[in-house]
């Protein structure tokens, strides 16, 4: 299954275009949350994301919820958003879990997510599925500009305890593009530009 990996397009529409092109060839487009900037252009991606024909799994990230992702995804038949919940093409299993995790500090407008809240939302993810999950885990591809590890304590256990066939993630603008592994899992930042994965 040949995947394309992208996160944290903040509304950049010529980083949209670039991935419908890198799009094709591909059996699933994955998009691991922050469409919009700040609650605002959410939307501003969607009309050229769905002209991407194959099937597409898409998070929240912390800078729309999920009702605004839902909400911007209408438009968009072939996108599927998930938040604590999965869903299955070619009987691969993806699970999703959008949001700031652990809660950042940027306010009110911030979609964010206790690590406790985090533990509860990732209970039903099954073993072995493709985990998507806006921030990334503790220790891996979470190194910030200030030289800090801003992951998730709760996803990185989840990914211990389910080794998850591939980590897709964003968030930490300072480690787009950069890849690393928990175990046997390979974890991805994926950033705007897009990564190609074969799963």
């Amino acid at each position: 299954m040949k995947l394309l990996l992208f996160s944290d397009l903040h509304a950049n529409t010529a980083a949209a275009r670039r991935l419908v092109q890198m799009s094709e060839g591909m059996d699933v487009v994955i998009g691991a949350g922050d469409f919009g900037s700040a609650r605002r252009n959410v939307s501003a991606c969607i009309p050229i994301l769905r002209e991407i024909k194959c099937p597409a799994v898409v998070v929240p990230g912390n800078n729309e919820s999920l009702e605004e992702l839902v909400a911007a995804c209408e438009s968009w038949p072939q996108a599927r958003v998930l938040h604590g919940n999965s869903h299955e093409i070619e009987g691969v299993p993806f699970f999703g879990i959008g949001g700031g995790i652990p809660i950042t500090p940027f306010g009110a407008w911030s979609w964010d997510f206790s690590e406790a809240d985090a533990t509860r939302l990732l209970a039903g993810c099954p073993a072995g599925a493709v985990l998507v999950s806006h921030s990334p885990p503790k220790g891996a591809v979470d190194v910030a500009a200030s030289g800090e590890n801003l992951g998730s304590t709760a996803v990185r256990d989840a990914v211990v305890k389910l080794k998850p066939k591939l980590v897709v993630c964003g968030h930490i603008h300072a480690s787009g593009g950069q890849q690393a592994r928990i175990g046997n899992t390979p974890v991805i930042n994926a950033g705007p530009n897009g990564v190609v994965w074969e799963l």
